[in-house]
């Protein structure tokens, strides 16, 4: 299910009881792969790509508030998509996401 907001998709990733603590699912926002993880009873969504070299995100371990590259250990913050360790430099997209009647929502920023 979608919904447009001021031009960009929102996209429903599910109910809230379906996304606990320690879930990812992947979700597509206009287009682009998103990956949307719950941590610490917070909801994070992030372009579901490495900046060091185009890795799927979607199943790296996540502690700390950080997603862990599989394939090189990069990792990032959960929060804003930045790099915190090398391989990587560059920061990932972040998303928004939010949660209305109990359902979980992914959206660009």
């Amino acid at each position: 299910m979608s919904e447009s907001v001021n031009g960009s998709a929102a996209v429903c990733v599910g109910a809230v009881e379906g996304l606990p603590e320690g879930s990812q699912t992947e979700v597509r926002v206009d287009g682009v792969s998103v990956v949307v993880v719950c941590d610490a009873g917070g909801y994070y969504a992030l372009r579901n790509v490495c900046s060091h070299q185009d890795f799927p995100l979607l199943g790296g371990d996540v502690s700390m508030g950080r997603i862990t590259c599989a394939k090189h250990g990069a990792k990032f913050e959960l929060a804003t998509g930045k790099a915190k360790t090398l391989p990587a430099v560059k920061p990932v997209r972040v998303y928004r996401t939010r949660v209305e009647d109990g359902q979980v929502w992914v959206e660009a920023l």
